[in-house]
């Protein structure tokens, strides 16, 4: 205050002898000033006037004695605090209604301190570590496992699979096959390279093929239909002195009556049911 303001700005009468308040280098008595510009308090709605403390936040003002937890009523002032729903909270109190749980040591995760969020549950930073080396594994890629997680290179040691093929780690899915790990894009057709898994395949010499490919280099050939027979899908075929037949195809040579589970005559290549073979 100086003494070359003599009266107030507002009601004009004199300020000499009274304290005033200074605003935009106007002096204001002090009922003039609480009248004009004094913010109303949120909590109990009177005018903070220009002898009190004046405490804002986020545009709202409070006295002093009125800037409190809106919960357990302990005073904020100089004190971390947080809001929701714009009400005050202390630290505690925030923490007991709002705050997440640790998901491993089932602890507060108080605001204010940085939290670690995965598959829809929360950890402290320290507490979401590597459960093999306890190290912390923060946006490190990691491997799950029976609801532990793991940093990759501890996961590899511990739990991986090494695929038969490539002899790389298998880090999820897989196929095994002749109690061996593969890759689901290593377990391909020995002869086409096709994937397999999924597939029908045969084996063969302990490889699989597709079976296309088995046909084309293994199965036996029809001595009718002159097709690869195959046993897929439980067919039946006819084997006779070196030659083979699908169960269908294995007819009279001359009136066609399936030969299946009959007797038979053989005329050079040719088989005949007993009717026509004696023709």
């Amino acid at each position: 205050m100086t003494t070359s303001h003599t009266d107030c700005h507002y009601c004009l009468q004199s300020l000499r002898g009274r304290k005033y308040a200074l605003r935009e280098e106007n002096a204001y008595c002090v009922t003039c000033y609480d009248s004009l510009f004094a913010n109303p308090c949120e909590e109990c709605k009177q005018p903070i006037e220009c002898d009190s403390k004046d405490l804002a936040y986020k545009g709202r003002h409070w006295h002093e004695g009125c800037f409190k937890c809106a919960k357990c009523s302990r005073s904020l002032v100089e004190k971390p605090f947080a809001a929701k729903d714009e009400l005050l909270l202390c630290t505690e109190c925030y923490s007991d209604e709002y705050s997440s749980k640790c998901f491993h040591c089932q602890k507060t995760i108080m605001p204010g301190s940085r939290k670690m969020e995965f598959k829809g549950s929360s950890w402290h930073e320290s507490c979401f570590v590597c459960q093999y080396c306890r190290q912390p594994l923060g946006t490190k890629p990691l491997i799950t496992k029976d609801n532990e997680n793991y940093c990759v290179p501890c996961f590899e040691k511990q739990f991986a699979h090494y695929c038969y093929s490539c002899k790389k780690v298998i880090t999820s899915g897989g196929v095994t096959y002749h109690d061996q790990p593969w890759h689901k894009e290593c377990f391909v057709c020995a002869g086409c390279k096709t994937q397999l898994s999924g597939q029908r395949f045969i084996s063969k010499d302990e490889y699989p093929y597709c079976v296309d490919c088995f046909s084309k280099l293994y199965a036996k050939k029809c001595a009718a239909c002159k097709k690869p027979i195959t046993a897929l899908g439980g067919a039946k075929f006819v084997s006779f002195e070196e030659r083979q037949w699908h169960g269908e195809c294995f007819n009279c040579a001359k009136c066609s009556v399936s030969l299946v589970g009959q007797r038979f005559l053989t005329r050079q290549d040719d088989v005949l049911c007993h009717e026509c073979g004696p023709a």
